[in-house]
């Protein structure tokens, strides 16, 4: 069944995508003044630190949302702050609609992943434009988008929009990690706030740039599963002018290495099938014959390994694991006693956290090392859940329609197809109660400059100003009259 709704979705798409080259809608530009007030949303935003660290707090960015909103006339019973823990409040914002369709929820996460000054080249909490970009933490993830849609909805309100159904805004806690996860405490326990007909999570998809050339633009239609593994070796220790080969640290090196060497299996699913087949229609000669070689039966092995040698390509054919944190060591004249590391995972669909678990221990088969799962609130635990992967959402056309027109308008000749998300995000807790969940952030972003929660992340700023133009279209699309 999963496999014909990939497919159904692909087609439907390619469909789509004709259709959009015959019927392109009018952009109407979005005004110098709506454009500045959405920097300023942006850059007001990306000053509030809502890292889950001791210096940051959501509340602080979901109140001056909450503020922006009631001054500009929102009635307060549509402007909901609420949240389980005081720092980590969540801001829902309602435009009501006439209530003839089920409303459209909009998905964004408020927290960012922390970052240290001293490694980056501005500071990572203050908004600088320079060379064309946008540089701050978050630029990328997710508060540009945040900011475009905080302003969109103003502007509407402005306008006096008044739409066939509700349009929902939920800025939301602890997506990037921490106890208090505002999507899935939504769901929860404020269901009536949340429920939709469907949900629009920017915090995946998107256009991606070759060159400055868009090549596609990808509609999140399943992801990967997230997980952590905490990785310890235990010893005696001893003193360091003697030396053990069977160290602490030794061996855990030792089995970090031998997962820097190893590749998880190749596989490909609808979804990920058809992201590549519609890669073929844009990407240079030698690249699209190895794409056609790995759709092939039987896979050529041979092009899979030379596509693997680009980071987008590789984590879309299997699950990657990669160590990201270390720590070991108590003295510095003294053979470490405790070596650890936290490996993140991100599983294919159709595996589970405790499988992957699994397999890790038997990659490194040393009985000496522990392999514990750790939750996303940090418990660590002997086993891992059975954590199901999103299942693709029906193809509804009253999505894809108008977004498969307006990417057509605002990057023309752009295919639109369905993608796995490599990453993770909130949209797993709407498709788990039941709500289909559709990942497009209308950013451009060039592939080898993705820097979300890397050093010195960016926006081109060119990026930021065309998603304004997309997301004032689509919510008048979505939301009819």
């Amino acid at each position: 069944m999963q496999i014909r709704s990939f497919f159904s979705l692909a087609v439907l798409v390619a469909g789509l995508s004709t259709l959009a080259s015959a019927q392109t809608p009018q952009i109407t530009p979005v005004s110098l003044e709506d454009r500045a007030t959405a920097i300023g949303i942006f850059k007001q935003l990306i000053e509030i630190n809502t890292t889950d660290t001791p210096l940051g707090n959501v509340t602080t960015g979901t109140e001056a949302m909450q503020k922006r909103f009631l001054d500009a006339g929102f009635p307060a019973s549509e402007v909901h702050l609420l949240g389980p823990d005081p720092h980590k409040q969540n801001l829902v914002v309602r435009i009501k609609g006439s209530g003839t369709a089920k409303p459209v929820l909009f998905l964004c996460h408020m927290d960012v992943v922390e970052a240290l000054p001293k490694d980056w080249h501005t500071d990572p909490f203050k908004f600088v434009e320079k060379d064309g970009y946008y540089y701050g933490r978050g630029t990328q993830d997710m508060k540009d988008s945040d900011a475009a849609l905080v302003a969109t909805f103003l502007h509407l309100h402005r306008e006096g929009y008044k739409p066939a159904r509700d349009l929902i805004l939920a800025l939301t806690a602890d997506e990037e990690g921490g106890s208090y996860n505002g999507a899935a405490w939504l769901v929860q326990n404020h269901r009536e706030l949340v429920d939709a007909a469907f949900v629009i999570n920017p915090d995946s998809g998107g256009i991606e740039l070759e060159h400055g050339k868009p090549v596609v633009a990808d509609v999140e239609a399943t992801e990967k599963v997230y997980a952590d593994f905490q990785i310890t070796a235990l010893n005696p220790g001893g003193h360091s002018s003697r030396p053990r080969p069977d160290n602490a640290i030794y061996e855990l090196t030792s089995a970090l290495n031998k997962l820097a060497a190893y590749s998880f299996p190749f596989e490909l699913n609808g979804v990920t099938r058809a992201y590549f087949e519609a890669l073929t229609k844009e990407e240079p000669a030698a690249t699209v014959a190895d794409i056609r070689a790995i759709l092939a039966t039987p896979t050529d092995m041979n092009a899979a390994a030379r596509l693997a040698a680009e980071p987008g390509f590789n984590s879309n054919f299997r699950t990657t694991c990669v160590a990201t944190r270390l720590t070991a060591g108590h003295a510095n004249n003294a053979l470490a006693q405790t070596a650890q590391a936290n490996v993140n995972c991100r599983i294919f669909p159709g595996h589970s956290p405790e499988q992957i678990r699994n397999q890790l221990i038997e990659l490194f088969g040393d009985p000496k090392l522990s392999v514990k799962y750790v939750s996303d609130a940090g418990v660590v635990a002997d086993t891992a859940p059975d954590r199901k992967a999103i299942v693709p959402p029906p193809p509804l056309p009253e999505v894809f329609e108008p977004l498969t027109a307006l990417v057509n308008a605002i990057w023309p000749g752009t295919p639109v197809t369905p993608v796995m998300e490599n990453g993770a995000s909130d949209s797993i807790y709407f498709a788990q109660a039941g709500i289909p969940s559709y990942g497009f952030s209308a950013i451009a972003l060039e592939r080898d400059d993705d820097r979300a929660h890397g050093q010195d992340e960016r926006l081109p700023v060119d990026s930021y100003s065309k998603s304004l133009d997309f997301f004032y279209a689509y919510l008048k699309a979505l939301g009819g009259k």
